[in-house]
């Protein structure tokens, strides 16, 4: 799986966890608190939303700040 085909799916995470969110304004540098908007309650939504998406599991309490984080952090947990 590419990083782009994950940002794509992320994106569709995070769509459902925030219906509201411009998507084209979401990209690896987006910070995910100042850009994105997402609060502690997104990112829980969030991490089940990938976790379900992507049938993984997350296994760190590492703090994310940035869309391409997470997108790093799920392609080395499909490789």
């Amino acid at each position: 799986m590419e990083k782009t085909e994950i940002l794509e799916g992320l994106k569709e995470v995070l769509h459902m966890a925030k219906p509201k969110l411009v998507l084209d304004n979401v990209t690896l540098d987006s910070n995910l608190t100042t850009d994105v908007g997402v609060d502690s309650l997104t990112m829980l939504m969030m991490v089940l939303g990938i976790e379900t998406k992507f049938d993984m599991r997350f296994d760190t309490q590492e703090p994310f700040t940035t869309v391409g984080q997470v997108v790093d952090y799920i392609y080395k947990a499909k490789k």
